[in-house]
């Protein structure tokens, strides 16, 4: 892997997604031979608020993600970095709030939404860590958290495949169908890079997330987690729970005792 190539400024992260923006839906389903409408509505699933309810769904990109919220009833804040995504999104879907936004410093109140989520872009912001700790704060006590991102399949020789899909096919398709071919090799990349399962649940315990759990979705290539926002202590308090991660130093086997897997 060229690790120079994952040394991107957030400025030039926002760049390329700018650029890859009026294609960016269409070149997601062709390159996930349409799985992702179905990842998506694992997430809606897995959020489960009502009308009314304030939703932020960070890296919401062109709203996509936002839209089946919206729908329903549900005040959603589609926030991102990208302006180029955002004009396209609120072009499509006048009725969402757009907003721009850096994921490591939300322009959002203490305990503003009842739910949070991220889909596919927490490994593209440069501090996930604390934009997890962000999202704590700005979330309710007692509410949701749910993320959808690439992870790592569960079965060594489907993960072999995977890795060469993701380096070799993936980069090959979209020279015929994105407007930005390195775009994806980044995102490729990415993904390999990214960490696995347990170490994402691991970073959610850190940031001071409660009753964590993931789901695997076609076989590991995306991992849906799930945490809680805890109704009162010093794992509710963001600044304790920033020191809190910023003094741990234990292995990440320590953590995953209190991981649960829920069925699949």
């Amino acid at each position: 892997m060229n690790r120079a190539s994952l040394d991107k400024r957030p400025d030039e992260v926002a760049t390329m997604f700018d650029d890859v923006a009026p294609k960016y839906d269409v070149v997601n389903d062709v390159l996930s031979m349409g799985q992702t409408r179905r990842w998506r509505k694992v997430v809606v699933e897995a959020m489960d608020v009502k009308a009314g309810q304030r939703v932020l769904d960070l890296a919401a990109g062109t709203g996509t993600s936002s839209e089946p919220y919206a729908d329903a009833g549900v005040d959603v804040i589609a926030c991102d970095f990208s302006l180029g995504m955002l004009k396209v999104g609120k072009r499509r879907r006048p009725d969402i709030d757009f907003i721009a936004g850096d994921a490591t410093r939300l322009p959002f109140a203490d305990n503003t939404f009842d739910a949070s989520t991220i889909s596919f872009g927490l490994r593209n912001v440069n501090e996930p860590k604390k934009a997890l700790a962000e999202m704590l704060r700005v979330t309710k006590p007692g509410g949701k958290l749910v993320i959808a991102e690439f992870s790592q399949p569960v079965v060594p020789l489907w993960r072999t495949m995977y890795t060469e899909y993701l380096m070799r096919a993936l980069p090959a398709i979209a020279v015929k169908v994105s407007s930005n071919p390195d775009a994806y090799v980044y995102l490729a990349e990415s993904i390999r890079a990214w960490p696995d399962q347990d170490h994402l649940a691991a970073w959610l315990q850190e940031a001071g997330w409660d009753k964590v759990s993931y789901r695997n979705l076609s076989g590991g290539i995306v991992a849906v987690h799930r945490a809680q926002k805890p109704l009162a202590g010093p794992a509710s308090d963001p600044a304790k729970a920033a020191a809190a991660l910023a003094a741990h130093t234990g292995p990440v086997a320590k953590l995953r005792r209190n991981i649960t897997r829920p069925a699949r």
